[in-house]
């Protein structure tokens, strides 16, 4: 298990979208849609990842930000990131933080 955090985008977005976001982001990505946070009528893209590869967190979010930020007319909505594993793999994880990036 690597760094795992998730982002919302600002709208939903296509295949071929999906595709491009998957062959620039580090560390796996999984997609579903969600609603957006400040308007629940708006269905988007939910990104989670689990990057095993990059060196921090800070490393992995700067991965997958600059990912989403490859695509035209897309936007990062909201970033979440669970408490996060310290040294060893037994330590207790904390309460999740989320920050919204901005509305639609």
């Amino acid at each position: 298990m690597g760094y795992v955090f998730s982002l919302v985008l600002s709208r939903e977005i296509t295949e071929d979208e999906m595709t491009t976001l998957k062959a620039s982001c580090t560390g796996a990505a999984e997609f579903g849609t969600d609603v957006l946070p400040t308007d629940t009528e708006v269905t988007v893209t939910r990104m989670g990842f689990d990057d095993a590869v990059s060196p921090t967190l800070a490393d992995a979010i700067e991965s997958a930000l600059a990912a989403v930020t490859e695509l035209p007319e897309i936007r990062v909505s909201e970033l979440t990131v669970p408490g996060q594993p310290v040294g060893d793999e037994g330590a207790e994880a904390k309460e999740p933080v989320a920050a919204a990036a901005g509305t639609d």
